[in-house]
């Protein structure tokens, strides 16, 4: 049993979305269209460098559509965190029938079976779920153990319980 106990941050929100990334359906779809909107404008760049003209709209709408696309974790994490803030509190218990968290208003027990899979980053572990988009998802900030060797210990009910992705 692993336990942490936490105030929700902008910057937890932020690293568990951008690790959803890599396996949410919809946001492979984003990294895609912002890799080709790179392209694009370096395209138009290099039309630029040999004299001849560059249309500025669908320019100047490429970089912003893909400076949003590259923003959209962080700006989703302002909106989660807000969410989030007013319950207070985090209490979570981590054991190997599953997570149970508990906040100043709320409670909850998430069993393996709803987020079969998890993505670590330097902050966080991200509880996933099944479906395609990975829309339930479950934040263990690495910040809120009680102590340093719990992060291992963590990691360890983690791995015999799910799939790390």
């Amino acid at each position: 049993m692993v336990e942490l106990e936490y105030g929700p941050a902008v910057g937890d929100y932020a690293s568990a979305l951008r690790a959803r990334r890599h396996v949410s359906r919809s946001s492979r779809v984003q990294l895609w269209v912002f890799g080709f909107l790179v392209v694009f404008v370096a395209l138009e760049a290099v039309v630029g460098l040999a004299g001849q003209d560059v249309p500025v709209f669908p320019l100047v709408l490429m970089v912003s559509t893909g400076l949003l696309i590259q923003f959209t974790p962080w700006l989703q994490a302002r909106a989660v965190y807000r969410l989030a803030e007013r319950q207070g509190v985090f209490r979570v218990t981590v054991t190997d029938a599953g997570v149970s968290v508990a906040t100043d208003n709320t409670t909850a027990s998430v069993n393996w079976v709803a987020q079969p899979r998890y993505r670590e980053t330097a902050e966080v572990f991200v509880l996933l779920s099944a479906d395609k988009n990975a829309v339930g998802f479950t934040v263990l900030p690495k910040r809120a153990v009680q102590h340093p060797a719990d992060v291992d210990r963590l990691r360890a009910i983690l791995d015999r319980n799910l799939t790390r992705v």
